[in-house]
């Protein structure tokens, strides 16, 4: 993709002027009409630039410290056709033409459908979850660091790719998700490997020991095949320290603090803090996230550009439903104000959701979109709901009493009110940054139950951890390869295949099939209730948390038993939204229930009742 450029209409015996542009190509008929490009090569800043195309016109050519990099800003009309576009560069005596591709758009904006409460999101990490038979002959092409993978090692590569993704999707459609969260699968050619992919250098190609650009586009072809969508992984407050920029950086503000010598402090507070010094937000948003990952720099208008091109670069050319941006809060707020407002205007019914890491739930609500706590708008669709998975164990392990247990699952949605869409927070009880919800294997499912029901019947958008299905457990105590391990029968000479119901244990089908029922009970029959439903719920002072989401006539109602006693229920407490008399039906098991004058709930039960 970046070479052929190189070879394009040099003068006879000269070496080009142009090595390589980004993004590789673009699209007529583009809501925002500027395009910028980003040319390199040696000397290019220096080099005169025309371009003879009609609906095109050169805005500005701009050469900032470094002469090696030049960036191109042209308008691209609605009137202009898809075809090649002449951009004739001039350097001295030396001249070269490199005809840019506009390509015509496979579909509407609108048509680019985004992920919301309707869906399921299951994560997974690609080195971690299956490799399949790639289809480039060399996974290393291109790339300076080339270790092998090492399973033993918990931190290095283990080998997982997208072609072993593609080769399970028909595993996770039965399983009954609606959506795929893919780690970062861009190249981290950096020392170490970088098997997480949260430390790109290059924002236009795929990491090949993940596989190629047509793998992935092939990988979300596939999925949405099946009724499935992909949410994709977008790191933008830092990149790896073996980018190309930080050997040769287009400008000398291209980073922040460029000498590495402030790192972040992980005080996400100092954002919204009115007491905050200078120097700690400075620290939290400028600070280097850690040495291998230096620190973007947002304010500078040709960055931000770049950036949020190349998401719309992969909405386009992919077709993905959705970003996850991670470190949200640690970049500039108005720079990925201005990031969000341009995506979602290019796709209006597409979704964004950044990672906000606070224990609290006002430090989220302030991220999401017309803030009831943030007089800046961020433009921010959908934020995380870390509270749950920070204090999930301790809400669900807990006993219940009438100030403890499931009553803290109470009071933090209590904290709803926070926040400007509470069914756009995701919602989940561990991803791969957090210890695994099952810090060991269980005795028996009850209490895992509790957790995986509330988390797909309440309000939001649940995302389910991989492995979830299969008790996978672990904590980050001594490294954060614990808690992603490989998914057993993923890989080569795995001798257990989990991916079938014979390569699990009894508990373990016990868990997958209780997870899968109640996914596609919530794909298939209470949707709509659920999804757009309202939520309405009692306080656990007898220890039963119970709650009703509806919509219309229908009604979901879940009851949940937070001790390991029987627990008898008066129907009267729940007047509003049960009577004596109802005729209800237990959506796990179909069995029919009359509701009399009390319900008692076995030792930590799980009901859930539909009246539909």
């Amino acid at each position: 993709m970046l070479s052929s450029l190189i070879l394009l209409a040099a003068s006879a015996g000269a070496s080009p002027i142009v090595q390589n542009i980004e993004p590789p190509y673009w699209w007529t008929g583009m809501r925002n009409d500027t395009l910028q490009l980003m040319v390199s090569g040696p000397g290019v800043g220096n080099a005169e630039v025309t371009a003879d195309y009609p609906g095109v016109s050169l805005i500005d050519a701009v050469t900032l410290d470094n002469p090696d990099y030049k960036f191109v800003y042209l308008k691209v009309s609605p009137d202009a056709a898809p075809g090649e576009l002449p951009l004739k560069f001039t350097l001295g005596k030396k001249h070269q033409t490199v005809d840019y591709q506009l390509r015509a758009r496979a579909k509407s904006a609108e048509e680019h459908e985004g992920f919301d409460a309707s869906d399921v999101l299951y994560l997974l990490m690609p080195d971690r979850f299956a490799q399949g038979k790639a289809a480039a002959a060399d996974p290393y092409e291109g790339l300076k660091y080339k270790a092998q993978p090492d399973r033993k090692n918990p931190n290095a590569r283990h080998g997982g790719n997208i072609a072993g993704i593609i080769d399970h999707l028909d595993y996770l459609k039965d399983l009954g998700v609606t959506a795929i969260w893919v780690c970062p699968v861009l190249e981290n050619d950096m020392r170490g490997g970088s098997y997480h992919g949260y430390a790109t250098t290059n924002y236009y190609r795929i990491d090949p020991r993940f596989g190629t650009n047509d793998e992935w586009n092939l990988l979300i072809a596939e999925a949405q095949k099946r009724g499935m969508k992909v949410v994709m992984d977008m790191i933008f407050n830092h990149s790896g320290s073996d980018h190309p920029w930080m050997e040769s950086m287009p400008s000398a503000d291209w980073y922040n603090h460029p000498e590495g010598d402030v790192m972040t402090n992980f005080r996400l507070s100092t954002v919204h803090d009115p007491y905050a010094s200078d120097f700690d937000k400075d620290a939290t948003v400028n600070g280097w996230f850690v040495k291998s990952m230096p620190d973007l720099n947002q304010h500078n208008p040709h960055v931000m550009k770049y950036l949020t091109q190349n998401s719309i670069w992969w909405v386009e050319s992919s077709g993905i439903n959705g970003i996850r941006m991670d470190t949200y809060p640690y970049a500039d707020m108005a720079g990925m104000a201005s990031w969000a407002e341009d995506v979602m205007k290019e796709y209006p019914n597409f979704n964004i959701v950044g990672e906000c890491w606070y224990s609290n739930e006002g430090g989220s609500a302030f991220w999401q979109t017309k803030s009831r706590v943030n007089d800046f708008d961020t433009k921010l669709p959908t934020v995380m709901d870390f509270k749950l998975a920070i204090d999930g164990h301790k809400f669900f392990d807990e006993p219940t009493t009438p100030w403890t247990g499931l009553n803290g699952l109470y009071d933090h949605l209590a904290m709803d009110f926070l926040f400007s869409d509470p069914q756009k927070v995701l919602t989940f009880l561990d991803n791969h940054d957090t210890d695994r919800f099952l810090l060991s294997e269980p005795e028996n499912l009850d209490v895992w139950k509790q957790a995986v029901t509330f988390l797909l019947t309440s309000r939001g958008i649940p995302q389910i951890y991989y492995g979830t299905e299969l008790l996978m457990n672990g904590s980050k105590e001594g490294s954060d390869g614990y808690i992603r391990l490989d998914f057993p029968g993923g890989f080569p000479g795995d001798t257990t295949d989990a991916f079938t119901p014979e390569g699990r244990t009894d508990m373990q089908n016990e868990a997958w099939n209780y997870l899968s029922t109640l996914l596609k009970w919530r794909r298939d029959t209470a949707n709509e209730v659920i999804a757009k439903g309202t939520l309405k719920h009692f306080m656990p002072i007898n220890c039963a948390y119970v709650y009703e989401r509806r919509l219309g006539d229908k009604s979901v109602i879940v009851m949940i038993n937070g001790t390991d006693e029987e627990l008898p229920l008066a129907t009267s407490r729940y007047a509003e939204i049960l009577h004596e008399g109802d005729s209800l039906t237990d959506s796990m098991t179909g069995t029919p229930l009359t509701v009399g004058s009390e319900i008692t709930l076995a030792p930590r039960q799980t009901l859930v009742l539909q009246n539909f």
